[in-house]
């Protein structure tokens, strides 16, 4: 075992070639909790080896993400303490990759970034990306749009076929991980999954499949889905039922549709049930079902 700062502790494992890191970290911005269903695809269908584990005492504030105890007729037999983790795999053509995942550090950004460059130089990572997503004004019935960020303006412009955007808005640590790691000459990017804004509360699994999609794109791996393919099935099919026979839902739907087919997207939106109201009565709706 070997140490990077005393914030990274490496564990033993083969030797890795030009890996690429995938990085999903909770707290970073999810709608849909698409990032983390990615994530979650890649762990449960590759077979990942434990590679490095942060010391979150330094970079975690447990008053706000406290460990969760389990009692056993009153009996504690565990204390589970959030973590940050890496873990190695290769993909179906021997491609190395590392997955950063976990909680997002409430502090100590520097120190972890810092880390994970240095981390990246020594493996000589040949891209690092990022995954996240935001609610967005598109419908269900369309395909999930991804935007891709860079602080490289060469990687932005290679590839192409994704959204760009023009907007300021607060930072996760995803965004100060591509700035260090752009000025050390890394290579490094972030993927954003566009939920419908009324589904972005509850897991949307098609925009999970989107962005193991888009990491296939600009990287070249070759990444399982199929786990998420039956969930977005029924997912979808559940939110169709929902929405037909009510004319407000339909109407905002059809007019979304109307927006995300033009381009550029004219169409304004009405007066129509607000992402808030649709998203309750699909909870509720999948309450009913559920009790069924």
């Amino acid at each position: 075992m070997d140490e990077i700062d005393d914030i990274l502790e490496l564990h033993d494992h083969p030797p890795l070639s030009s890996p690429v890191l995938i990085v999903a970290l909770e707290g970073w911005i999810d709608a849909g909790v698409a990032a983390s269903g990615a994530m979650a695809a890649l762990l449960d269908s590759l077979d990942v080896a434990p590679y490095g584990s942060f010391e979150t005492d330094e970079l975690l504030d447990h008053r706000a993400r406290r460990p969760t105890m389990r009692l056993v007729d009153g009996l504690v037999t565990e204390l589970a303490w959030p973590a940050i983790e890496i873990g190695a795999a290769v993909d179906a053509l021997g491609n190395h990759i590392l997955l950063l995942h976990g909680a997002e550090p409430d502090h100590g950004w520097g120190r972890f970034c810092e880390a994970v460059t240095d981390l990246a130089l020594d493996l000589d990572v040949r891209m690092i990306v990022g995954l996240g997503a935001y609610p967005a004004p598109t419908p269900h019935t369309r395909g999930c749009q991804l935007a891709l960020t860079s602080p490289s303006l060469r990687l932005v412009e290679t590839h192409t076929g994704f959204v760009r955007g023009t907007v300021d808005v607060p930072a996760g640590i995803q965004a100060a991980l591509e700035m260090a790691a752009h000025e050390e000459g890394l290579e490094a990017l972030s993927l954003w999954a566009q939920i419908p804004h009324y589904l972005s509360g509850m897991s949307y699994p098609l925009g999970s499949i989107a962005l193991l999609d888009g990491i296939e794109r600009v990287t070249g791996l070759t990444l399982p889905s199929n786990s998420l393919t039956e969930e977005a099935s029924a997912t979808r099919a559940r939110i169709d039922q929902l929405v037909d026979g009510n004319s407000q839902h339909e109407e905002m739907v059809r007019q979304l549709e109307e927006a995300v087919d033009s381009l550029p997207a004219t169409s304004e939106i009405g007066s129509l049930p607000t992402g808030e109201e649709l998203a309750a009565e699909f909870q509720e709706f999948l309450r009913e079902q559920g009790n069924s």
